[in-house]
């Protein structure tokens, strides 16, 4: 699997802790920034990140921000894009079986380190289950190609 990961300086620390657990898993990982805990705008990160996934060159995103609020706003606004905030496990999952999210975003500044492992982890392991689930997805998806 090819993950793009981002985030701003608020959770920097979150992303190197998340980076080195992913590439220690075995997963091909791309680092679009921030590159240290000096301040830096979350549209420009978060941009690069949705963009990678909106035209299908990884397979998964990961963006952190200190709440996560504002990259989900700017990750949602790209097509084929579907970011899921998620600073629960079960959001998580859920994001994954019901709504086969390909962003997962976290807030630096709302969880911790292990529960931040935990949360990618399922993440990452959970498949969707398409089904009456695809339907959905697929009204969903019209929105985005700006038919209404």
């Amino acid at each position: 699997m090819k993950v793009v990961i981002g985030c701003d300086h608020a959770a920097y620390r979150l992303k190197q802790t998340i980076k080195k657990h992913l590439i220690d898993k075995g997963l091909e990982v791309q680092d679009v920034g921030a590159f240290s805990e000096s301040s830096v705008d979350y549209p420009d990160i978060g941009m690069k990140v949705a963009s990678k996934i909106s035209n299908g060159f990884y397979d998964r995103g990961i963006l952190l921000c200190g709440t996560g609020l504002g990259m989900s706003m700017v990750a949602n606004r790209f097509v084929n894009v579907r970011a899921a905030l998620c600073n629960d496990l079960f959001s998580a999952v859920m994001s994954r079986r019901h709504n086969d999210s390909n962003i997962l975003v976290l807030g630096g500044r709302v969880i911790g380190d292990a529960l931040g492992l935990e949360i990618v982890d399922a993440w990452i392991e959970t498949p969707f289950e398409a089904g009456r689930h695809q339907r959905r997805l697929d009204q969903f998806d019209k929105l985005g190609n700006g038919d209404s």
